[in-house]
């Protein structure tokens, strides 16, 4: 037998010692619920046949068997929650093989390469990473292909009938289609496709339904009353001893689980070996660059579009020219040239547009949340639309928040002299926003910058928290009233998930700093000709003749900080931007 063979066939058996063992568990449960039923019936097998007798023994007889009903009874009840537990479910957009006819083409190849069954269905996920999901529970229902079907039949085995498990949903990260190239996602994909063989044996699989169902359990006890519906504190003590129940026997579980889903991955990796090996240590390479490109394209440029209710709608097309830049700043496009020449994955898509989109509004759900249809407050904005749409109405946001703060603190402001040799407005014309006066305002009034980035950020708290909520559904698994229940987020209800920070909270003198940028721009943009720009990799950018700069922070923090209004002058100077003309805001 070959290496891979015997790591593979080492990886399987350590896998399905691991599935008995929780099999196990769920067996000396069961056995420990019998036990007073098996003792009721010792006693009073015993007392029909003479065996035992008087008044001692008929008490203990008659308290043993309705012990043993009690206890019977809370385990059906236990063992029903358990079954009946909606397991949790990653969000996903799913693909019909209708709509990706050439990607389940290749997916299924694939399989027969490595001799797996072929996952039931296929789903993006908008991150970097793919893995295998069981929806096989009743309420989970993914759109299945005609071989899915198939493989869910009843099968006739030794004169035994068994069922089949249905094999697992393949989820793909949707950059990966648009940033691989189609031989390097066949090869990333083929470790994860081989997890659908051990996914098959009997045993792993009951396993992993039971600790799944414990799981769902876990969760449904953790409820808010709130959240239950009617009769919520009638049921709370029976929720609360299931949930206890299920807690205990998945600390049980929990060791055994962990080390089964190692052993099916190392028997996965070994046979995968066969298929693209050299390929998959490149294609592993763009894994990490696409992470890369997307970490910095949800944080830096679709932020500050979710942040003022857009949403981009072509996340994936965007990490192409992302990573495509950083390609071209690292110095790295020689590799790259040849390599988009090819075949990119989403090809394998008949509407890669759709799917795009599709992806794109999970994603600011997933990560800042908002409704699952687009409306006043919530709409989509492609990349052309994006430095008017969003960029400028950001900074003119800012700045008329930093004209509104200023004018609050009752502040006059005396002339000041304007970079063109003129006079700004005076403080008769104190409603009049200028960036003469934010610059004269942080560079002659000592300890003022404290003030005002605390009245900043008491303004954007105020606005935040007046912000409109997303509807939210009766609890979480049901659908948000007049929904029609296929929400992908329906379980996990309207707020948006924990997955990372996009961004760490900002200090009162970084949202200062911010607010005075974009004051700077607006004035640069009203009087010198500049313009709203969008850089891949950094967001929101100033356009100066076409180019764009990049040295307006320093200036910046040298008169937020230190009061220094001498290099922002300069700046300011350098570009030809008018302070005493007012600014437009929104």
């Amino acid at each position: 037998m070959s290496g891979t063979g015997t790591g593979e066939e080492l990886g399987a058996q350590a896998a399905r010692a691991r599935a008995l063992a929780l099999l196990r568990i769920r067996s000396r449960a069961t056995a420990v619920a019998l036990l007073p039923a098996a003792v009721a019936v010792v006693l009073l097998v015993a007392g029909a046949q003479g065996h035992i007798g008087g008044a001692g023994w008929d008490a203990a007889r008659w308290a043993v068997t309705a012990c043993a009903v009690v206890v019977l009874l809370g385990a059906a009840a236990v063992s029903v929650a358990i079954r009946r537990a909606r397991p949790a479910v990653s969000p996903t957009v799913p693909l019909t093989e209708q709509s990706a006819p050439d990607l389940y083409r290749l997916v299924r190849d694939l399989a027969d390469r490595l001799g797996v069954p072929a996952p039931s269905a296929i789903a993006l996920t908008p991150d970097c990473d793919s893995w295998l999901e069981d929806r096989s529970h009743p309420s989970v229902q993914p759109a299945e292909s005609g071989a899915a079907r198939a493989v869910a039949r009843r099968a006739v085995r030794g004169g035994r009938r068994h069922r089949v498990p249905a094999a697992p949903v393949l989820i793909i990260g949707s950059p990966f289609l648009w940033w691989m190239r189609v031989a390097e996602l066949r090869a990333v994909l083929a470790p994860v496709v081989a997890g659908t063989g051990p996914s098959a044996h009997p045993d792993i699989a009951a396993a992993r339904r039971f600790v799944r169902g414990l799981d769902g359990a876990v969760a449904d006890a953790a409820l808010p009353a709130a959240a239950r519906g009617p009769f919520a504190s009638v049921r709370r003590v029976p929720r609360g001893v299931v949930g206890w129940i299920a807690r205990l026997l998945l600390r049980s579980c929990r060791g055994h689980a962990a080390a089964m889903e190692r052993g099916v991955a190392a028997a996965a990796s070994e046979r995968a070996q066969t298929v693209d090996y050299g390929l998959r240590i490149v294609a592993q390479e763009q894994v990490g660059l696409a992470y890369a490109g997307w970490d910095r394209l949800l944080t830096r440029v679709a932020l500050p579009a979710w942040r003022m209710g857009r949403w981009p709608s072509r996340l994936d097309a965007g990490v192409v020219s992302a990573l495509t830049e950083l390609s071209r700043r690292d110095r790295l496009a020689e590799g790259f040239t040849s390599r988009l020449g090819e075949r990119p994955a989403c090809d394998l898509l008949e509407e890669p547009g759709v799917a795009d989109e599709a992806a794109s509004l999970l994603a600011a759900r997933l990560f800042h949340g908002g409704p699952a249809e687009t409306g006043p407050d919530w709409s989509p904005v492609d990349w052309q639309q994006y430095p008017e749409e969003v960029v400028d109405r950001k900074w003119r946001t800012e700045a008329a928040r930093l004209h509104r703060v200023l004018a609050s603190m009752g502040e006059s402001v005396p002339p000041a002299q304007g970079t063109n040799g003129t006079h700004p407005a005076g403080p008769a014309d104190a409603a009049v926003p200028t960036l003469a006066r934010v610059v004269e305002h942080l560079a002659e009034r000592t300890g003022h910058a404290e003030a005002l980035a605390a009245g900043i950020s008491a303004a954007v708290a105020r606005e935040e928290a007046a912000a409109p909520q997303p509807p939210k559904g009766s609890e979480p698994g049901a659908p948000a009233a007049g929904a029609s229940g296929s929400d992908v987020l329906d379980f996990w209800g309207p707020d948006p998930l924990p997955l990372f920070p996009l961004q760490p909270p900002r200090t009162g003198t970084e949202l200062l700093a911010d607010h005075v940028a974009a004051m700077v721009c607006c004035a640069a943009v009203d009087t010198a000709g500049a313009a709203p720009g969008l850089d891949w990799l950094d967001g929101p950018a100033l356009l100066v003749d076409g180019e764009r700069r990049a040295d307006l922070g320093s200036p910046v923090l040298s008169l937020v900080e230190d009061g220094d209004a001498g290099p922002l002058r300069s700046w300011l100077a350098s570009v030809g931007v008018r302070t005493d003309k007012p600014v437009r805001l929104v």
